[in-house]
């Protein structure tokens, strides 16, 4: 006779556990006095650095009689009389193309001086290849007013004062010795291995730095055009020790002009203190679209 066993009951199945919300750590719930206090702490920083740059726009729009009154006022006649005197007036268009063609110069020949000497420095051993880094510290110590004179010597020596030539010399020795230390730092963060795997395949020295290393740097360089054009763009001290001509002069240099000491003219200044911005913005949209595809492009998988 076979004895029927009864299935074990079921146990009973253990309640669902409750989920509660992990709080991530190291944030907490901002409280809307320091949210207000945050907030207007970003908009007055904002208004202070915009205060000017928007004054400077206004002003350029308004005549000569409304910008030196002493009452506040955003738009009072607004012409665009200033800006017809800058360019047709005045030798402005000049020193446009002097300042375009000194910045150009210093920036085309500041990168390729600088790149390779970062180069050279990041990948060979070479005797006095510290106490050349060194030396292009020490360069960054020295104000420019002390420079002026012995460079000025120089310059004189060569024949080249009152030439834009001796600009662009002037604005190398400041911009190089800094962007080839900054690529240099770059250099060291590409692996060695690329220049490995490109010299295998029958690469010299020069291709692998044309080749492999250099596109991979292109958000230094970008940022090493955009420091060595504005060096050149907005200096001042140089431009007046070595220029003496009024068609040699650059814009930084030839903006002086509209500011003599019994006659400001505000209004003619401030116009064309907009127009020099114009080239400098195009500038760094060019450096910032390349410094963001740089960057994305750059990358290596490890």
């Amino acid at each position: 006779m076979t004895q029927l066993t009864t299935p074990a009951a079921a146990t009973p199945a253990a309640p669902a556990a409750r989920t509660r919300p992990v709080r991530r750590p190291g944030r907490s719930r901002r409280s809307p006095a320091r949210s207000v206090l945050l907030h207007g702490t970003l908009i007055l920083a904002s208004l202070i650095a915009i205060g000017p740059i928007a004054w400077v726009l206004l002003s350029s729009f308004k005549p000569g009689y409304a910008v030196q009154s002493s009452d506040l006022t955003l738009v009072q006649d607004p012409t665009l009389a200033n800006y017809s005197y800058v360019l047709s007036d005045t030798n402005f268009p000049k020193w446009m193309l002097n300042s375009v063609i000194v910045a150009a110069l210093t920036m085309i020949i500041g990168i390729f001086f600088s790149a390779t000497t970062g180069y050279a420095v990041s990948r060979f051993n070479f005797p006095g290849r510290r106490p050349l880094m060194m030396v292009f510290l020490v360069t960054q110590m020295f104000p420019v007013a002390i420079l002026i004179v012995p460079i000025y010597t120089i310059m004189a020596r060569l024949g080249l004062i009152n030439t834009l030539p001796s600009l662009v010399i002037a604005y190398l020795t400041i911009a190089v010795p800094f962007c080839a230390w900054m690529l240099k730092g770059y250099f060291d963060s590409i692996p060695t291995s690329l220049d490995e795997a490109a010299a295998l395949d029958g690469c010299g020295p020069f291709a692998i730095f044309w080749r492999v290393v250099l596109p991979l740097a292109r958000p230094a360089i970008a940022v090493t055009a955009f420091y060595t054009f504005l060096t050149a763009w907005g200096e001042v001290a140089y431009a007046s020790a070595f220029i003496q001509t009024d068609n040699k002069f650059t814009l930084a240099y030839g903006l002086q002009q509209f500011v003599p000491q019994f006659n400001p003219q505000w209004e003619y200044l401030t116009a064309a203190a907009v127009l020099v911005t114009v080239p400098a913005g195009l500038v760094f949209l060019f450096a910032q679209r390349h410094l963001v595809s740089g960057l994305t492009a750059g990358g290596t998988k490890g």
